[in-house]
């Protein structure tokens, strides 16, 4: 398309975690209408999990530009910056906050910005507390057919109105198709808050480590998310690392970091307990199990992978099974859909996946007016639990900031960012060491 023809495209995204910044950057590359120029710029919300330097290294994209703000800070930079689109990658009370304010600061306009928002994996919880926090969106993005249809559902059922549903894929699928490696490499996907207690973690350690010890011809790795001190969308009191450090491995176990689609790269069997990371390697046919040790539990999330044909045990694992997973059950999620090269994993299908949004994004780009945000919930509809939600991001019930709401009107000082790391590391030594101590004196 010849440059004078391009349409130049400014798009916010508002983050609260390393994983949800990977998805919601991905996702503003992904809809961003064909032919456009995209300028995108980064908005991380201030809190416990706000990514450090090197999880967003490890993402691997790279925004115009980036800042940390708080909730009514992005919100008067709404106010007074000119966006085309505003991608919320939040956790569901935010973004039913940010909703309500961005419906109070854009009030009155003939043009504002349109609202995206949706999850970054597989949804096995609080479905319709979730959707319902989520609606009010000019896009609330599934990322299958499976999850398109409860997600209409859902809002049906309410009687509120799923016209904004609109069916992708997840926006961070792809890579080379899968090819035996040598050595057999097989890696265990570990999750911050699945399983929680440290018997259940412990057991999986140990599992791991058994399996290398019974193929001592395999590469065993076990792929964790953070660094000890870092936190991702999920608090992680109990981190492997911890639990590695007093255990007897031998030497073809390891730990690693990084992109889990470079590790994916030299994966020749995925063991999970219930991570997105399934997915992924699912989507490049790799050999994937999702475990039954701790049973098949909603708790888990692994109830999602029913019917999937990726269910199984270390005992399995530790005889030599390989799954064979059920194609109509994967079509469903979006994932492998309709690829047959061993170098291009996902088709035709994946990369059309996103045309709907992308053709409604451009059609509501193109309309003279867009009607006012309106949410499910309102002082009105839910008078006894969205003010306290709005309240949490120091907001008013009518998305107005609250008297003595943080928003700084410059950089903080070095005293003010030595106490916020000070903070942090208080709150996060407390998660991972005291509450822990605390727990189990409780069991005594």
């Amino acid at each position: 398309m010849p440059a004078s023809t391009r349409k130049s495209l400014r798009i916010a995204v508002l983050a609260d975690s390393d994983t949800r910044w990977k998805w919601g950057s991905l996702t503003a590359s992904r809809i961003a209408p064909a032919g456009s120029d995209i300028r995108l710029d980064g908005f991380l919300l201030r809190g416990r999990a706000t990514p450090t330097a090197r999880q967003l290294q490890e993402v691997g994209v790279r925004p115009d530009s980036l800042r940390e703000v708080t909730g009514v800070e992005f919100l008067r930079a709404m106010g007074e910056e000119a966006y085309d689109l505003v991608v919320l990658a939040l956790v569901g009370g935010a973004v039913q906050a940010m909703l309500h304010g961005l419906g109070r600061v854009w009030d009155g306009r003939t043009r504002r910005p349109l609202v995206v928002t949706g999850y970054v994996g597989v949804v096995y919880e609080k479905l319709a507390d979730g959707l319902l926090l989520r609606h009010g969106a000019d896009l609330v993005l599934a990322n299958s057919r499976q999850d398109a249809d409860r997600f209409r559902a859902v809002y049906e059922g309410v009687g509120a109105d799923a016209s904004a549903v609109t069916e992708v894929a997840l926006p961070f699928l792809g890579g080379a198709g899968y090819e035996k490696h040598d050595p057999y490499t097989v890696v265990f996907a570990a999750q911050p808050s699945v399983p929680a207690n440290r018997r259940d973690r412990t057991y999986l350690l140990e599992r791991l480590i058994r399996h290398a010890r019974l193929h001592p011809d395999r590469e065993v790795l076990l792929k964790l998310r953070s660094r000890p001190g870092e936190h991702t969308t999920h608090i992680e009191e109990l981190p492997y690392q911890k639990l590695a450090e007093k255990a007897d491995a031998p030497a073809n176990f390891r730990l690693v970091y990084g992109h889990m689609g470079e590790v994916l790269d030299r994966t020749d069997l995925l063991v999970t307990v219930s991570s997105t990371a399934a997915l992924e390697s699912l989507h490049r046919r790799i050999p994937t199990v999702v475990l039954t040790d701790l049973g098949v539990r909603e708790a888990l999330g692994n109830h999602h992978f029913v019917g999937s044909g990726c269910l199984a045990s270390w005992d399995q694992l530790d005889a030599g099974h390989e799954p064979a997973p059920d194609p109509a059950w994967v079509a469903r999620q979006g994932v492998a859909a309709g690829g047959t090269s061993r170098t291009e994993s996902g088709g035709g299908s994946y990369e059309t996946a996103f045309d709907s949004a992308r053709a409604r994004i451009a059609e509501l780009l193109g309309a003279a007016r867009l009607p006012r945000l309106a949410p499910y919930y309102t002082p009105a509809t839910a008078p006894g639990y969205l003010p306290g939600i709005l309240a949490r991001h120091h907001l008013a019930p009518d998305g107005s900031p609250l008297p003595g709401a943080p928003a700084a009107d410059k950089e903080p000082g070095p005293v003010r960012q030595i106490v916020r790391r000070a903070a942090r590391g208080a709150y996060r030594h407390g998660v991972q060491r005291v509450a822990p101590v605390i727990r189990r004196m409780g069991e005594l």
